[in-house]
């Protein structure tokens, strides 16, 4: 017999959306000087901002699920591409915090219907049993290389346009992913008895499973440490780190100041989170996902704990960025995996949706948080320091997960 390939048209056309997509998401933490030193707004008014943005990306995930599962996936992400691009041209004539913080609840659904929770559900209904972790993983990897190049391009544009062009210009290349669309058909491989059964039924399957509690639980401190340091990263950087030498040998890869070494540690992280993300579909076919997550959490919280008891230099900044890039996004293909598995795939873009609103309850007191406590300190250790408790957290609350399909039954 021969064997399905992993790399289908739906996977194509899934990491295209998803690329697309994060390059935008990733590179907000590159305007959040710009826009502060503009307006003269504190530094938590536009971190709440985004933590609004990551908390409507929250609550729109299993309502894009649900919606992909009962009209259809394209039509979810047309949507969603459609307030992903409105969510960005209003931003640009944004004004005051309160109507940027407004404009980003569009932008925060529109990431939710081009995102994690409709394309991996699409790309997991499409893959093959054998298959389906390593392409999870690496769907999950293209958006880590959006990460790579996003940032960076933010940071290039505005180096010749004000920040409003560079929103519109972002706003142009969500709408350009949706020509990816026409590849995203495909069978799904659910069971006869995974498609007679409601979604009432399996969600009350779930809930009543303290194990979906259990994985509910743990996703929060992803969200939290991720959207953090997409959020804050660049500024703490350019503010904490020094010794930037404008002829050193950093300056090859166009590190000459301390916001270029800032947008250049969050492509690092998603540069090396490709291969993690990868390795961690991979692993997830052959070694227990429960397991593998609870060790990526732990080797988080140990990067993130000597990361902020060392010296801030060049160096360590990059050398953390590596190591928390090669665990950086590597829960997704393993936690949408666990879902999948656990509960079946027929309505895998609604539950692992509510898995995802915890993933952005944390990320909304991740960046929330991280603005409020600069503002009364001067200072994001405190912040760093709750992210290495959460992370330890959701590395002790997945062992006791059981991890063993829960069958379907015949109608």
């Amino acid at each position: 017999m021969t064997k399905a390939p992993v790399f289908t048209p739906v996977l194509i056309g899934g990491c295209i959306i998803l690329m697309l997509g994060f390059a935008i998401r990733a590179s907000f933490g590159v305007f959040q000087i710009p826009i502060a030193e503009e307006f003269g707004w504190p530094r938590s008014e536009f971190s709440m901002a985004i933590a609004i943005q990551n908390l409507a990306w929250g609550f729109g995930q299993p309502i894009f699920g649900a919606m992909a599962e009962k009209w259809g996936d394209r039509l979810a992400i047309v949507i969603g591409a459609v307030l992903y691009a409105l969510g960005l041209v209003l931003s640009a004539f944004a004004v005051t915090p309160g109507q940027m913080q407004l404009l980003e609840i569009l932008v925060g659904f529109g990431i939710a219907g081009t995102g994690f929770g409709v394309i991996l559900a699409v790309v997991g209904r499409a893959a093959t049993p054998d298959n389906r972790s390593l392409s999870l993983g690496i769907a999950t990897a293209a958006g880590s290389a959006g990460q790579v190049f996003g940032a960076p391009v933010a940071e290039l544009l505005l180096m010749s346009h004000p920040w409003q062009t560079v929103f519109m210009i972002f706003a142009v290349v969500i709408l350009c992913a949706m020509l990816a669309l026409p590849l995203l058909r495909s069978q799904p491989m659910a069971s006869k008895a995974e498609l007679e059964e409601g979604l009432g039924t399996v969600l009350v399957r779930a809930f009543r499973d303290p194990s979906y509690t259990m994985i509910f639980l743990g996703f929060f401190s992803c969200g939290y440490q991720l959207a953090f340091i997409t959020a804050h990263f660049p500024a703490f950087v350019a503010e904490a780190c020094s010794g930037i030498d404008p002829n050193g040998p950093l300056a090859a890869i166009g590190i000459t100041t301390t916001s270029a070494l800032g947008a250049v540690a969050i492509s690092v992280i998603g540069l090396a989170n490709i291969a993690g993300t990868i390795l961690a579909g991979w692993l997830g076919k052959r070694y227990t996902k429960k397991y593998l997550l609870a060790a990526i959490y732990t080797g988080r919280t140990i990067a993130a704990a000597l990361f902020i008891m060392m010296p801030m230099t060049p160096a360590s900044v990059l050398l953390f960025s590596f190591a928390m890039g090669a665990l950086w996004l590597a829960t997704v293909p393993l936690t949408s995996g666990l879902v999948a598995y656990i509960y079946g795939i027929r309505y895998m873009g609604t539950l692992y949706g509510l898995v995802f609103f915890s993933h952005q309850l944390g990320s909304f007191l991740g960046v929330w948080l991280g603005g409020r406590m600069y503002d009364a300190t001067g200072s994001y250790d405190m912040v760093w320091w709750i992210g290495v408790g959460v992370g330890a957290f959701s590395a002790l609350v997945h062992l006791p997960i059981r991890e063993r399909p829960m069958m379907a039954q015949p109608a």
